[in-house]
């Protein structure tokens, strides 16, 4: 009976040892078979940009540079004689004609001496008159013999000494006129008359500064700018071959043009410090918008580009390839494309070589793309109302599949940070798209 009893136990043992090791096969095959299993890859989801299309257009070439209105005549009108200065004729800030009376002088005392002067003329008019008729009487005796040869000839440099008396006076009077005449003081050039710097009562003398008024020349006026010397000989070209090159002029914010010219004069000499030469333009200024010593922002119009391959400028960057765009190729991948850029107006960019007309290159969210990257185009903005009733179709999309809208919202935000920047390194978007990955996995 007690080995029955003792034989009972040994089995139950070797039932449970048995289960265990079931158990732990069965666990131990779960285990492989989790870590052998191949996980499905992963997809990125394509990153959302705005892309354009390469156009073909003109361009125009312009060289763009700060420049200084100088008018064509700036006097300072300065008293030619000393005197008190007795009326002033014009008004501060006034319009004034050539020739226009704008100050008197004290004449009286110069008046005198013009008296003086014809007194003294009549004198040596009688000493002359006199003087030539002993002349005559002195010839009937000489021709006789009545008188000596030495006699003769001292009258006749008497007459010569008596003419010559007379031109002297002659020459004072016409001085004192003179005089007279600068005392009235006129506009030497027409235009608009500054701030009075003398006021009647005062003293002035000759050349005196700091003068009687300043006068400077509103219309027309020229502004004055400096260009590269690099950018010379084009100008230069287009000059000698005839060519009327147009300017224009804008405020110094650039917000508002404020005229229109063209270049009529080009300096002689390069500066050596800078390496640029200066240049004149002329403007008829009817509306006197631009100001004497005025900064103006200058836009010369060198030529025009006709037929150019242009692409807005957000789509240009700039890195370790040198200059690039993003070409979008027929399976919505992207590839980095080297170009030659030409010149610029700022809203678009000549691609002087790399790129046909109707390629079609990213211009936002440059910042998430590396090549090879899948994208997928943006739709055009659309209405208030369409954005509103656009935006449950967005929630639903999220709501079915989150993982695949919380990328497309990541790259969309990305795009829209992206805007407005122009230049932008090929690493710097390769680390983006990494990020991306990171994120998505």
């Amino acid at each position: 009976m007690s080995e029955a009893l003792s034989k009972q136990p040994k089995r139950s043992r070797r039932g449970l040892i048995l289960v265990v090791l079931v158990v732990l096969v069965l666990i131990a095959l779960v285990v492989v078979h989790l870590l052998t299993q191949k996980k499905p890859p992963r997809v990125a989801a394509p990153i959302v940009v705005s892309v354009a299309k390469a156009t073909l257009g003109s361009m125009p070439v312009t060289l763009s540079e700060l420049g200084t209105v100088t008018p064509t005549a700036t006097v300072t009108v300065l008293p030619q004689l000393s005197g008190y200065l007795t009326a002033v004729g014009y008004r501060e800030g006034q319009e004034v004609q050539k020739g226009q009376f704008l100050a008197q002088i004290d004449p009286r005392q110069y008046e005198i001496s013009k008296q003086q002067a014809q007194a003294t003329l009549a004198k040596d008019q009688a000493s002359l008159a006199q003087a030539r008729s002993d002349l005559v009487r002195y010839t009937q005796l000489n021709e006789h013999k009545s008188i000596a040869e030495q006699t003769f000839a001292d009258q006749q440099f008497l007459v010569q000494q008596d003419q010559a008396a007379v031109k002297a006076d002659l020459a004072n009077i016409a001085q004192f006129d003179l005089d007279l005449a600068y005392c009235r003081i006129t506009a030497p050039v027409s235009g608009r008359v500054g701030l009075r710097l003398v006021d009647p009562g005062n003293y002035v003398t000759a050349s005196s500064s700091p003068g009687i008024v300043v006068i400077t020349t509103m219309k027309p006026t020229t502004v004055q700018f400096t260009v590269p010397q690099d950018s010379l000989a084009s100008v230069l070209q287009r000059m000698n071959g005839g060519a009327s090159l147009p300017v224009t002029a804008y405020s110094s914010d650039n917000s508002k043009q404020i005229a229109t010219g063209t270049l009529y004069a080009v300096s002689n000499q390069m500066a050596t410090s800078t390496g640029t030469v200066t240049l004149r333009a002329t403007f008829a200024n009817d509306d006197e918008a631009l100001f004497p010593n005025e900064f103006v922002n200058v836009k010369l119009l060198v030529s025009t580009l006709q037929n150019a391959v242009l692409v807005p400028t957000p789509a240009v960057q700039s890195g370790a390839p040198g200059d690039y765009v993003y070409l979008v190729n027929a399976n919505n991948t992207v590839s980095v494309h080297k170009v030659t850029l030409g010149p610029s107006d700022g809203k678009h960019t000549v691609i002087a070589a790399g790129l046909a007309a109707d390629n079609i290159v990213v211009t936002d969210g440059t910042d998430r793309l590396s090549d090879g990257a899948k994208i997928q185009a943006a739709a055009a903005k659309p209405a208030s109302g369409t954005e509103a009733a656009s935006a449950p179709a967005s929630t639903t999309a999220s709501a079915s599949d989150p993982a695949s809208a919380s990328d497309q919202a990541s790259g969309a935000g990305a795009a829209s940070g992206a805007h407005g920047q122009h230049k932008r390194t090929h690493g710097g978007a390769s680390g983006a798209v990494a990020a991306s990955a990171e994120a998505a996995s």
